[in-house]
């Protein structure tokens, strides 16, 4: 069965940081691209960044410089180390693998100003 499992969201003051995590299972995360999204309230889910197989990574502009995409085929997991968060980041972020389908349960990121 397929699954990915976000954790490490939080209330965060403004210029703090966050890592958040997504940890799969059912398959072999480590051979496929994965990504991260988010969906702030009101507003359509948006990719953040994503990594491939070859850990070619992508951000969004409104993330580069502050969010770093990364894995550890080991854990068979993906983080996003969130720096220097704004207030505009405030959302819920989601891991997906597009491959398989999937999505995560999503875990709340707030930060406050």
């Amino acid at each position: 069965q397929v699954q990915l499992v976000e954790s490490g969201g939080g209330l965060v003051q403004s210029g703090g940081s966050l890592r958040l995590s997504c940890t799969a299972s059912g398959f072999t995360s480590s051979n496929y691209a994965m990504s991260w999204y988010r969906q702030a309230p009101g507003k359509e889910r948006e990719l953040v960044a994503s990594i491939s197989s070859i850990s070619t990574t992508v951000y969004a502009d409104s993330v580069k410089g502050r969010f770093t995409i990364s894995r550890d085929n080991a854990r068979n997991t993906v983080y996003l180390q969130m720096n220097s968060l704004k207030a505009e980041d405030t959302a819920v972020y989601y891991c997906r693998n597009l491959a398989k389908n999937a999505w995560g349960q999503g875990t709340q990121v707030i930060v406050s100003s």
